[in-house]
């Protein structure tokens, strides 16, 4: 564990040159891989509930992520997940991750869309994987920016 104090929540935003309507279309877990180039695929994940929707990102570098929506809002064009599994571990105990997209009405930017991704780690996260993550929520949005 880190012994720099550090923060356990992270967010990162950008601007994508794209209505939001479009850009709402790809914020489902199971696309994903359709749009971050660090995943090489999304797949539900087998044994789960129907009223469950469960995913299994494989990243381009073999980590695993079993990730858990736990909400999601076509009202306030949102997402929420979690990670419930990892191969490897991962070095902290928990994480819950939004994404959510906000219209742009006016001025330049007036048509495109604002999108914020965030993430609340548990105590036990330390620097290197805030960092990781706020490094990952960037390289992820400038690639949703270049699909839309």
């Amino acid at each position: 564990m880190s012994a720099i104090p550090t923060a356990t929540y992270v967010q990162e935003s950008s601007v994508i040159n794209a209505p939001l309507a479009k850009v709402w279309t790809q914020i489902k877990l199971g696309d994903f891989s359709n749009w971050w180039s660090k995943l090489s695929k999304s797949v539900v994940a087998k044994g789960t509930s129907e009223e469950t929707d469960v995913f299994i990102w494989t990243f381009k570098d073999g980590t695993e992520l079993t990730v858990k929506q736990e909400e999601h809002s076509s009202i306030e064009h949102s997402i929420t997940y979690s990670v419930v599994a990892a191969q490897p571990a991962l070095s902290y105990t928990s994480v819950v991750s939004t994404i959510r997209l906000y219209p742009i009405t006016t001025g330049p930017s007036e048509g495109s869309t604002f999108i914020t991704w965030s993430g609340s780690f548990s105590s036990d996260a330390d620097a290197g994987v805030i960092e990781d993550a706020r490094f990952k929520r960037k390289e992820a949005l400038a690639d949703l920016a270049s699909k839309a």
